[in-house]
């Protein structure tokens, strides 16, 4: 698994980003129970995830953060990039961030992007 930690922070809410190769639900659902071993993971307000599956078609999960999946789910379909979860958790702050959430979802993902490029 992959991790990059904070990625940005807004309004006191923090962002962080992780991924993973895998090939089917069981290894989303691995890569999720590994990612919440990690206590301030697990304390996270949305841990928001999607993936490609070359075999199973498109997943996600928003875990309270309407529509920050399939935010995810179109920039996965945009690179092409097949069996490979992303993650992106967010600590709430006390205020509620309106539309940016989506923008600060996809500065996430493209973070996690760049460094797999890198």
């Amino acid at each position: 698994m992959i991790q990059l930690g904070q990625v940005l922070s807004d309004r006191g809410s923090k962002y962080a980003v992780s991924g993973a190769r895998v090939r089917d639900r069981a290894g989303v659902d691995t890569c999720l129970k590994t990612l919440k071993r990690d206590k301030s993971y697990a304390k996270a307000t949305h841990n928001t995830w999607g993936v490609q599956l070359s075999d199973g078609g498109p997943l996600k999960g928003d875990d309270g953060e309407a529509g920050a999946g399939m935010v995810i789910l179109r920039m996965l379909e945009r690179e092409g990039l097949t069996d490979h979860l992303i993650i992106v958790t967010r600590w709430y702050g006390g205020k509620h961030l309106g539309g940016d959430r989506f923008r600060h979802v996809q500065t996430c993902v493209t973070a996690y992007l760049d460094a797999l490029k890198a």
